[in-house]
């Protein structure tokens, strides 16, 4: 019997000591880890991400497609803009082109001949009272020589304009209002 009591107390010796041992590893869940994930068996279910992932496939790609499209109505927005600030500056310089014409025509009126036949002294005087662009105008289709002294006998001011004008007038480049 003595051997039996001997036996049980080893064997609850054994018990408590693999109590003690558990409860050591709750206490310390890291220590004793593990890393017991297997392979994925080949003809196993898909697993929770897998199908989660295979759920919202087609909800990425149309989320994709929205933003594509999104960025291509941004791009075509700025096309747009670009295409209308042309058109804005074809018309500018249409209109531009349209008033220098204008303006060459107007000294086509027959000033130009009036105005040649006066000596300069008297047509830098009445030029001066005349419309700036016109005066320009006239000056500008008289021979260089008269032009010269006609200029040369107007005020200061009023001369200056006038040339103002006549380089405005046969520069290409130049727009009605710089940008």
């Amino acid at each position: 019997m003595t051997e039996y009591l001997v036996h049980l107390l080893r064997k609850s010796r054994r018990t408590l000591l693999a109590s003690a041992s558990g409860a050591l590893m709750l206490a310390m869940p890291g220590a004793f880890a593990q890393d017991v994930t297997a392979p994925p068996a080949e003809n196993a279910p898909p697993s929770e991400v897998q199908e989660f992932c295979t759920n919202i496939a087609d909800a990425a790609r149309d989320q994709r497609y929205v933003l594509q499209r999104k960025e291509l109505e941004t791009l075509k927005a700025s096309v747009d803009d670009r295409i209308a600030e042309l058109e804005k500056r074809r018309a500018e310089y249409e209109d531009w082109l349209k008033r220098r014409n204008d303006f060459l025509k107007q000294a086509e009126l027959g000033l130009v001949d009036i105005y040649k036949t006066m000596k300069p002294d008297d047509a830098a005087g009445k030029l001066e009272m005349v419309h700036p662009e016109i005066a320009a105008a006239i000056v500008m289709k008289l021979p260089p020589r008269q032009s010269s002294l006609i200029l040369g006998e107007m005020s200061d001011d009023k001369a200056a304009v006038l040339t103002n004008i006549i380089s405005s007038a046969s520069d290409p480049n130049t727009s009605k209002e710089p940008s």
